[in-house]
């Protein structure tokens, strides 16, 4: 039988984009990659795109917020689940300016007055080795890599950024028109990518709309992609598709973004919602942590 002291879970969800929120912070543990997938596993442990623990800060933030994807690889961010922790720390703390340290550094979030929470995604990296790329271009906001023949691509000639993961990003008329489920792991995959890439599909509708849609590195399609958002809203102002405040609308709904010029920093603006509370079962994790 189990001897952990019961682990506090919150399943939640920024625009349908789904977390287990696991509260670390009284009884610190580690999870290898097999309990991440349990956990997270659809069919029998909670059901989430990513899994996220809750912390204490080594650099005095308010957290630490620790994400794995899915198939139980760790990252170093995601927008919604931000959005998510700062809107419990808030309800904590009884303030709406917060800091919260994750593997990419300390940012800064605000729980605004309509519910809304803006998280600083702070600055995009966009140089071909920071992405990272297997190989050299100059210039990433257009790299040579297409999907179909040679001489009539169904994809070509996209955007790749780095907004804690990395991002390739195809301009396309209709995000409806490609098999994304199809196309997005094996381009998720490719050689160009030494540590996988999130794919999307995005249509500028406007000078301050965009549409997305993602294949997200270690989860699959998702209705919701925080930092693929701040990606194709970098990319297409580097374009000059946009100007730099942008809606950007995904399967599950809108984010208003801003790649403010002052810093180079993205701040996201979007919902967060709490589905319930509870606690981990012990059955989801080993009987000993993990040191």
């Amino acid at each position: 039988m189990s001897t952990h002291a019961p682990i506090p879970l919150r399943k939640m969800n920024g625009l349908g984009n789904d977390f287990a929120v696991l509260d670390l912070r009284a009884h610190p543990r580690r999870f290898t990659a097999r309990e991440v997938r349990r956990i997270a596993g659809r069919e029998h442990g909670v059901g989430c795109d990513q899994m996220i623990a809750i912390e204490a800060s080594p650099a005095g933030a308010d957290a630490f917020m620790r994400i794995w994807n899915h198939d139980g690889g760790e990252v170093e961010a995601c927008g919604n689940a931000m959005r998510c922790v700062a809107a419990v720390l808030s309800g904590e703390l009884g303030r709406a300016t917060l800091t919260i340290e994750t593997s990419a550094g300390v940012l800064g979030a605000t729980l605004n007055g309509d519910g809304t929470v803006t998280v600083d995604m702070g600055a995009p990296r966009l140089a071909w080795d920071e992405i990272p790329l297997a190989e050299e271009f100059h210039d990433t906001r257009t790299i040579e890599l297409q999907v179909g023949p040679i001489d009539d691509p169904v994809l070509h000639s996209p955007s790749v950024v780095n907004i804690g993961n990395p991002h390739c990003i195809f301009w396309v008329d209709d995000i409806g028109a490609h098999d994304l489920d199809r196309i997005g792991p094996v381009l998720e995959n490719h050689p160009l990518f030494p540590e996988r890439a999130n794919i999307s599909l995005a249509h500028i509708t406007s000078p301050a709309t965009i549409t997305l849609k993602t294949w997200e590195r270690g989860v699959g399609l998702t209705r919701a992609c925080g930092t693929a958002a701040c990606a194709v809203s970098v990319a297409a102002a580097r374009k000059g598709l946009t100007g730099r405040k942008v809606t950007v609308t995904l399967p599950g709904g809108p984010l208003q973004m801003e790649w403010r010029e002052s810093d180079g920093h993205i701040l996201m603006t979007g919902p967060s919602e709490l589905e319930y509370e509870a606690t981990l079962d012990p059955a989801l994790i080993a009987e000993e942590p993990v040191a």
